[in-house]
This record gives structure tokens, sequence and C-alpha cells, in this order.
């Protein structure tokens, strides 16, 4: 799609994407091989998708739409593959994941880690938007 036409201009405006604890509890039991063991003596229908449903609509959250501009930072800032993230980018993403969360993300507290989570949080949102 054409990124100077309208559609895909409404096409980012109507993303939302929502994450939550059956999302998270889902990964850690795949990551660990748990879920392979619980489909192998349970069967593919073990109930997991209902529990993950379950979680989600009592401890998930919803992810607000990127604007225009914050996605065209991010379009920039992923396509250049960063080996590394600088001070002046950080807080922008921070900025970005702030509004986008709706959580108060500190863009002081620059540990690895800290940039690291954050700037993966942002990218898996950016990729739903390309995907």
């Amino acid at each position: 799609m054409d990124k100077r036409t309208k559609a895909y201009k409404d096409s980012i405006k109507e993303v939302e994407v929502s994450y939550g604890v059956g999302d998270k509890v889902e990964k850690v039991l795949e990551a660990t091989g748990i879920s392979k063991i619980v489909k192998f003596i349970a069967g593919e229908d073990c109930g997991c998708d209902e529990r993950k449903a379950k979680l989600n609509d009592m401890f998930g959250y919803t992810v607000l739409c990127l604007t225009e501009d914050e996605h065209s930072y991010l379009d920039n800032f992923f396509k250049g593959k960063p080996r590394e993230v600088q001070p002046s980018e950080y807080i922008k993403i921070t900025s970005i994941a702030s509004r986008v969360l709706n959580k108060r993300i500190d863009s002081s507290t620059g540990c690895g880690g800290c940039v690291r989570r954050v700037v993966e949080q942002m990218k898996q949102i950016y990729e739903s938007y390309e995907a």
C-alpha cells in the first residue's frame, strides 16, 4: 500500500492492539515447552485459548493508536535497523510509548534492559501496523 495515500493514513489510525496477562502466560508456557506437553496430554483443545482470553479480559490493557507523526518516526527508526539507541532517540521513543501504552515511562532511566524493553514494545506495536 502506498504510504502517501489517504487509505494508508486511515488504516494506521484504525489499528488497536490488546495485550494482557493471558498473552504473557502463553509466551512463557511456549518458551518453556510446557504448552507442548499440555497439548500432548490433553489434546489440541486443552482449554488454553479460553483461559488466555479470560485472563486478557480480566487483566488486559489496550494500546492506543499511533499518530501519523509517531508512526513516521518509528518507521524511520526501525527501517534504519539500529544497533544502539541514542539518548535523543530513547527520549522520543519513551514519549511515544508513554502516550500509546497510557503509562508513565521515565526516559531518564536508560539502563540497557529498560531501553531494550521499551524499544521492543514499540517495535511490536509498529510491526502490527505493517502486518
